[in-house]
């Protein structure tokens, strides 16, 4: 048993869709978020900017004294995971080897096409390609950047016409899938959108739901569960002037006046 909290970050509002799933399937688990604001979006910059702005999250989290960390983030995930995972001394889990995992184990016999969305960063990373090939023999792999998305979804921008038309747009090449991916947590906002504009059998992967399953695995299988209940969560945000509040507020169904405090990094 462990009872010290689970550590998960992301650049905004997006990982609180990882932080949701996991609150679901391990309640009594106690979560510390750090949400990155002042230096979102994490999409556009360069490898170095995010090992290092990963890194200093990271330590961080550490300060808080947690058992693992999450990296509740495509972008990041796919820049900065290995690197960190050689740095720290403790369990990181990212965003990508979960949902491999699950893609590996419920892929067809024929050849599958599965779509990637995601940010500019993560797709020219080509690490959701690389890692999927390497799990999986007879699949297809269709990239999307989507860089307007994330920006959205921070100002709430997820349900009008303008997410309507930009969601319609980058839908256009997903039109004969069997999966998406959601490589951004950030696009599960968009997720209701995103199922108008698909055929109606194509699977759509919320990276936070295959994080959430794998990490429950994870615990129990190291024995690091926490073993005291209605375990909370804690919200750490290095700008508080934002739009974080309310859209968080909406997703998870609570008020969150008296849990979230300014990080300094």
């Amino acid at each position: 048993m462990d009872n010290r909290a689970i550590g998960m970050f992301d650049s905004g509002i997006g990982g609180i869709t990882v932080l949701k799933e996991v609150k679901k399937l391990l309640p009594n688990e106690e979560i510390i978020y750090l949400g990155d604001t002042k230096r979102f979006p994490y999409g556009s910059k360069s490898k170095d900017t995010i090992i290092e702005i990963s890194r200093q999250c990271v330590k961080f989290l550490i300060s808080k004294n947690v058992k693992l960390i999450i990296i509740a983030c495509g972008t990041a995930t796919s820049q900065s995971l290995e690197i960190l995972k050689e740095e720290f001394n403790i369990p990181i889990i990212g965003i990508i080897e979960p949902t491999v995992k699950y893609i590996k184990e419920n892929v067809n016999n024929e050849k599958e096409r599965i779509g990637v969305i995601a940010t500019s960063g993560t797709i020219k990373s080509g690490q959701w390609e690389k890692k999927i090939k390497e799990e999986v023999r007879n699949v297809e792999i269709i990239n999307e950047e989507a860089p307007l998305l994330a920006t959205m979804a921070e100002q709430g921008w997820i349900s009008n016409k303008v997410a309507e038309y930009t969601i319609k747009e980058y839908m256009k090449c997903f039109k004969n899938i069997d999966k998406l991916i959601l490589g951004c947590t950030h696009y599960p906002l968009f997720e209701k959108l995103i199922r108008k504009e698909l055929k109606g059998n194509t699977e759509i992967i919320n990276t936070g739901t295959k994080v959430a399953e794998f990490l429950k695995k994870y615990i129990k299988d190291n024995n690091i569960q926490n073993d005291e209940s209605n375990k909370e969560y804690k919200i750490f945000l290095t700008d508080l002037d934002n739009n974080f509040n309310e859209i968080a507020e909406r997703l998870l169904e609570d008020n969150l006046k008296t849990k979230i405090e300014k990080a300094e990094i």
